[in-house]
């Protein structure tokens, strides 16, 4: 392999990188500005909690992503849905360093508090919405 060959392989792994990167930042914003803003501005009660919801399955799909940009995108669907299932389902798991860590706003955010059915079904929507959106994105740009 000539310099210049290794060096276009290293950028074009580094592109898909920085755009996950880039899409993880974004969405955590939009999830932090939904919670923050979603009732001043009218939201009902439904879109901010399981839109913050969405969003965090849609982050979870692209950090994923992130560390796995190789992998095929229904493969990476399947891990971030078992990724966001498992932190579900740790909620029904009590111990006194979890729950105190749990009522931080990090706790909050990173695990939650309450098991909930419809939070998976939320993560199911915004994993797949987050994998719908990269393949729309990745046939525009072949197309």
């Amino acid at each position: 392999m000539t310099e210049g060959t290794i060096h276009a392989a290293a950028s074009t792994n580094a592109r898909p990188r920085l755009r996950y990167f880039l899409s993880i930042l974004s969405v955590i914003a939009a999830g932090l500005a939904l919670r923050r803003f979603g009732y001043g501005v009218g939201l009902p009660f439904f879109a901010v909690k399981y839109g913050g919801s969405v969003l965090w399955g849609a982050m979870i799909y692209l950090i994923c992503r992130l560390a796995a940009p190789r992998v095929r995108p229904h493969i990476t669907a399947l891990a971030a849905m078992s990724a966001a299932a498992a932190v579900e389902f740790s909620r029904l798991y009590h111990t006194p360093a979890l729950d105190a860590f749990r009522v931080t706003t990090a706790g909050a955010l990173l695990l939650g508090r309450v098991f909930s059915v419809w939070n998976i079904v939320a993560y199911a929507a915004g994993i797949s919405a987050a994998c719908l959106l990269g393949a729309l994105r990745k046939r525009r740009s072949l197309g």
